[in-house]
């Protein structure tokens, strides 16, 4: 993966960037900056990834203003890189996995993440369809006095269950794995979301089965309790 230095070292425009931290990304070179004087997050996308960029463009465009996601700054489609406004917030995964957050913490936070996920779907809602988040992960949300989402490359067309599912999944499947807290700790994400929003969702142990095994292609260490609990949650509805 690029350095970010390459991008402030060789493009005029971000030579003033002071980086402050890099920021974790599988695919794309991500960093904390600070760009004539102010809080900035540089999003460097790959070759190739434009059609993502401009998916994520739209998405921060259209609902930065209503919803809990960071403000665009501006968009640089000559080098591929989004420039959007720093959120000073502590990642979801790393609040929910610590032993020092309280359980009815841990269950406040699942009730507002349903929240967040209920206002995105109802805002990008059209006649036809639904659009979700994609990439459902605790890794893609921050908290403040309030939850944030980050990270909408992979926004598309689908259903909202997907969306639920897959956060499960990432319940789940974060140190430590698949204990009874953290299959509490999705019921009450269900459920709060269920509440919201009527009807919705069908067949969910189904579809967090279907997204454990999705998983695998990033936990192949794990494949083996992977494949065993998403049997256990298709077979028996554990949640």
């Amino acid at each position: 993966m690029r350095n970010i230095e390459e991008l402030t070292k060789n493009v005029k425009k971000y030579k003033k960037a002071v980086i402050q931290q890099n920021l974790d990304s599988k695919k794309n070179t991500v960093a904390y900056v600070t760009l004539k004087g102010k809080p900035r997050v540089l999003k460097w996308f790959v070759p190739g990834y434009k059609r993502q960029m401009m998916t994520e463009y739209s998405i921060l465009k259209k609902g930065a203003s209503k919803l809990n996601m960071p403000s665009l700054c501006e968009i640089d489609e000559e080098n591929n890189v989004l420039v959007t406004n720093y959120i000073i917030g502590e990642n979801l995964c790393d609040i929910i996995n610590n032993e020092k957050t309280t359980k009815d913490e841990k269950q406040r936070l699942m009730i507002l993440l349903a929240e967040w996920f209920f206002n995105f779907h109802n805002h990008f809602k059209t006649d036809e369809s639904f659009r979700i988040r994609g990439d459902s992960t605790l890794r893609n949300f921050l908290m403040t006095d309030r939850i944030w989402g980050v990270d909408f490359e992979e926004s598309r067309p689908g259903k909202t269950i997907e969306d639920i599912a897959g956060m499960c999944a990432s319940i789940l499947t974060t140190d430590p794995m698949f204990t009874s807290e953290k299959f509490q700790l999705c019921k009450t994400f269900i459920e709060s979301y269920m509440k919201l929003a009527p009807g919705r969702i069908t067949n969910i142990n189904d579809e967090i089965a279907y997204s454990l095994l999705e998983k695998i292609q990033w936990r192949s260490d794990d494949e083996e309790i992977i494949r065993k609990y998403s049997k256990k949650i298709k077979e028996k509805e554990l949640i």
